[in-house]
């Protein structure tokens, strides 16, 4: 890499990589530590959006950690803005033409957190004026750092991944998820499961966004869509799986970008077919 692109990755010699990698791993081993034993459970929109002092504790650790290196940087993490989907837009609007946005989501899976199930992850993601360029999922429980930097490739364990072949709907393991938003985001996202599960191998519904996407970089799952979702849910992993060799849209096909909130994310190979079945079922959320 020469140094005009070094420099795009580094603040005074400091590696955002390094800085977003070492965070993650002590939030994970921190969250990992505290499963089972949260004291505090509240509801924030709704009895399926949850937060606890852990989601809280770990924000801080994250935001501390990064403050420290990189002081003048710009923060947007899920426990900083208000519950429901308008709050969140117009946070990232305010926020999303910063010069570096680090995009936080401390527990990713918070529900299967509190339920002791082990699949949730922390999702740090870097923006340098809008565009991503750093984006690192961990999964504590398997101890999975899955790592990208913008032109560099994609990485888990240190071990380069790529998208998986498929190149039919029928032969592709695919995820979803259940959105909080029991009004509208929900009911659009039953539609589409009607719709893809008859099409496809099978259906994936964990829980994690970030991870869902980490496991399509990694060839674990075919493609992944979902409604409602926000920013600090997607970021890292659509840069994850765009380095895999993976494509990331909305679910109209119009190009990713931070304001995203309908995601499909796949091998390339199912996009448009997965794409095409959520449109015909009037699933795709527009």
């Amino acid at each position: 890499m020469d140094n005009g692109q070094r420099s795009t990755y580094t603040v005074g010699g400091k590696s955002f990589t390094a800085v977003a990698v070492n965070t993650a791993a002590k939030a994970g081993e921190w969250i990992k530590l505290k499963m089972g034993s949260h004291a505090q459970l509240a509801l924030k929109s709704n009895s399926r959006d949850l937060v606890t002092e852990v989601d809280k504790g770990s924000e801080k650790m994250i935001r501390n950690l990064i403050k420290t290196h990189f002081p003048h940087h710009s923060i947007l993490g899920e426990e900083g803005v208000a519950p429901g989907s308008a709050a969140s837009a117009e946070a990232l609007k305010h926020m999303q033409d910063h010069e570096y946005l680090w995009i936080v989501d401390p527990i990713d899976g918070t529900t299967n957190f509190v339920h002791g199930f082990p699949f949730f992850s922390v999702s740090i993601a870097l923006a340098h004026r809008g565009e991503i360029i750093v984006g690192v999922v961990y999964d504590p429980n398997r101890d999975e750092l899955f790592v990208a930097e913008k032109g560099k490739g994609a990485y888990v364990k240190g071990k380069p991944i790529r998208v998986s072949q498929e190149a039919k709907l029928s032969d592709s393991l695919v995820a979803t998820g259940f959105p909080a938003d029991g009004d509208y985001a929900l009911p659009v996202n039953v539609k589409g499961i009607q719709s893809v599960a008859p099409r496809v191998r099978n259906l994936r519904v964990a829980g994690s966004a970030a991870l869902h996407m980490a496991y399509v970089a990694a060839g674990r799952l075919s493609g992944f869509w979902e409604i409602g979702l926000n920013s600090w849910d997607i970021a890292a992993g659509a840069l994850l799986i765009r380095e895999a060799g993976g494509e990331v849209t909305d679910t109209a096909g119009q190009p990713y970008s931070l304001a995203v909130r309908n995601v499909l994310a796949t091998n390339g190979a199912i996009h448009d077919e997965l794409r095409k079945a959520l449109s015909e079922a009037g699933a795709t959320g527009f």
